[in-house]
């Protein structure tokens, strides 16, 4: 019986270190986590894992609406002179698919916080650069928080941030991570991603 066994495991080892068999498990990463770090993690990431990461930042974001940004939030917002949590949105929300608000926001990408937008376009953005796709989640998102401001609003980019935006004092800075997990909506929930 001893034989049997050491033998069962030995075939075991053996077909797993060749590729058959099991596959290495991954401690996956939450959405907190995946926006501190770089944002080309994330890239090369499958659709289902960003898009999961998506749905998560989603849920908190409804989860968080409306607190006071005292502590940690996804996506503070100055109101009234008041640090809060923005109006969440759901996690079917493609924030990709700009709104036309009628008058269009006037958007700068001028970089003067430092971090310049990068203008390759890049597969796991469905194509566009960070800076198209940054336009398109700002005009969403701004659109989303009612946010009508009467001049530029500039656009920074800001990676390792522990939020996923934030639109304080007529500057929005995106985590270009979260660029990532919204770009996964189409994609990966069209090619049969679980709801």
């Amino acid at each position: 019986m001893r034989r049997w066994v050491a033998g069962l495991l030995l075939s075991l080892v053996t077909l797993t270190g060749c590729g058959v068999g099991g596959a290495p498990v991954r401690a996956s990463i939450g959405a907190r986590q995946a926006l501190t770090s770089p944002p080309e993690m994330l890239e090369f990431e499958s659709p289902s894992t960003r898009l999961e990461l998506y749905r998560e930042v989603a849920r908190l974001s409804e989860v968080e609406s409306g607190q006071s940004a005292q502590a940690l939030v996804l996506f503070p917002i100055s109101q009234s002179g008041e640090l809060v949590a923005a109006p969440g949105f759901e996690p079917r929300t493609d924030l990709l698919q700009s709104p036309d608000a009628g008058a269009p926001l006037q958007l700068s990408f001028d970089g003067r916080a430092g971090e310049r937008w990068p203008e390759d376009r890049r597969e796991s953005l469905q194509g566009l650069s960070e800076r198209e796709a940054a336009e398109l989640v700002a005009r969403t998102l701004l659109a989303h928080w009612k946010i009508n401001p009467a001049g530029v609003v500039q656009v920074d980019r800001a990676s390792g941030a522990p939020y996923a935006a934030a639109y304080v004092d007529g500057i929005l800075r995106i985590n270009p991570a979260f660029l990532y997990m919204a770009a996964a909506y189409g994609p990966a929930s069209q090619a049969g991603a679980v709801q």
